[in-house]
């Protein structure tokens, strides 16, 4: 049974060093405000702050007398990254049965839990062997100590080599107003009829991270539909991506206390069909074809 997550996931990439660094009481009053909002899932992966931020989040969440159960866990395993953790020589990727299991278990130690809820390969590898993979994972499955497999940013073709041996449950990409290939390249699609959850990892783009001709012009529309709707920018750029019909499960990074109780408010506007193609028109730069 797949497991089951919130619509929105609270993204912890930049809760540790690599960005924020945040303290573990700090991580503890940012779990109970995203929990008090009904986001009980959080997103991972091994390689967070240079292999650090799960052993922090970890500590966090033991300090804070939450019910293991009221929360939904991901990490994500593969990219075997240079750091002073890792005694690595460049930056590769490792998928072969003994090294993922060693990951898994990694992540249930840091994160001070005997399970996570989706357990995802990272990124592909030309040299991904399906059958060790699907080694690992059913002995993970077995013991108990993942409930659900996925992928993050595979193709079609690279998760159908895997959907051979083992299913495939979820599919974390790269998904916005101003990276919207997914829905034009057949992965949306693709994962629709297979049965696939998307989750889309930095779903507000790049509108308040570069100045382009995109983002600029995507800033104007927003400007006018800010006033329709009554609601902020990112808001609108989260109900984009929550309208596409896949059912997509954003990934959002916010660690802003006032920004999280207006997150469920994405789910609740309902964008008029011009105003969705509007978005999408002004992100291409020219009509639909």
């Amino acid at each position: 049974m797949t497991a089951k997550l919130s619509p929105i996931v609270a993204g912890v990439m930049n809760w540790g060093v690599w960005d924020k660094n945040l303290n573990a009481q700090e991580m503890t009053t940012l779990i109970h405000a995203f929990l008090a909002q009904n986001i009980t899932s959080f997103d991972h992966a091994d390689i967070y702050g240079g292999y650090t931020t799960e052993a922090s989040f970890g500590k966090a969440f033991s300090q804070s007398a939450i019910d293991r159960n009221a929360i939904q866990l991901i990490s994500k395993c593969g990219i075997k990254l240079i750091s002073e953790e890792r005694n690595y020589k460049v930056k590769h990727y490792d998928y072969s049965a003994d090294y993922i299991i060693w990951s898994a278990e990694n992540s249930l130690k840091n994160l001070q839990t005997d399970y996570l809820d989706v357990f995802l390969l990272h990124r592909p590898s030309p040299l991904l062997q399906p059958d060790e993979v699907a080694k690992a994972i059913d002995q993970l499955k077995s013991q108990g100590k993942i409930l659900s497999f996925g992928v993050s940013n595979f193709t079609n073709s690279q998760t159908e080599l895997l959907q051979k041996v083992i299913p495939v449950e979820f599919n974390q990409i790269q998904f916005s107003a101003t990276n919207s290939e997914a829905m034009l390249n057949g992965s949306l699609d693709f994962m629709q009829n297979n049965a696939i959850k998307p989750m889309a990892w930095n779903p507000l783009g790049s509108v308040f991270k570069e100045d382009s001709q995109q983002t600029r012009r995507l800033k104007k529309i927003l400007t006018d539909l800010v006033i329709k709707y009554e609601v902020s920018s990112d808001l609108l750029l989260l109900s984009w991506v929550l309208q596409h019909p896949s059912n997509i499960i954003p990934v959002v990074g916010t660690t802003n206390l006032t920004r999280i109780p207006q997150l469920n408010n994405a789910k609740k506007i309902k964008l008029d069909l011009e105003d969705w193609f509007a978005i999408w028109t002004e992100s291409q730069g020219n009509e639909v074809p």
